[in-house]
């Protein structure tokens, strides 16, 4: 067996520069909260934000959402684990049902994704999170 660095750290750092400018990074807070609920709840988050239209500062927050998904998904196939990712089709400000229930499925079928591959990306999911405030507090801009 091999050592492999994922470098949470780094990917993270470089997530939060990207997304400094948008004004979104208190965000990383309430993904570590998050995190703590599950997967499924953590995916879903991006889908409440970017419902509320494209020129709002929610739908740049959903963006960032989910290029921390994104991120976890990549991260996760270099493991070998096939994290659930699919794109739902959206309807105006909509997405859709169908498309969100077939995600989820997928998070709850333990054959599909089995129990320790959940296990496992959840805890990387939590150190990508505990990564990302690190850098928002490092890199936050000023209110001044």
């Amino acid at each position: 067996m091999t050592l492999h660095y994922y470098e949470f750290d780094r990917e993270a750092q470089k997530l939060i520069l990207k997304y400094r400018d948008d004004d979104v990074l208190n965000e990383s807070h309430k993904m570590r909260v998050t995190a703590a609920y599950g997967l499924e709840r953590f995916w879903g988050e991006h889908l409440r934000l970017m419902c509320k239209g494209e020129n709002t500062k929610d739908f740049k927050k959903g963006l960032f959402w989910k290029a921390v998904w994104d991120k976890l998904v990549d991260t996760m196939k270099i493991a070998g684990i096939e994290v659930p990712n699919d794109n739902i089709e959206r309807n105006g400000r909509n997405f859709s049902t169908p498309g969100i229930d077939r995600m989820t499925q997928k998070f709850w079928d333990s054959k599909k994704f089995p129990i320790e591959h959940q296990r496992v990306t959840l805890a990387v999911l939590t150190q990508l999170c505990d990564s990302l405030v690190w850098w928002t507090q490092r890199y936050k801009k000023s209110n001044d």
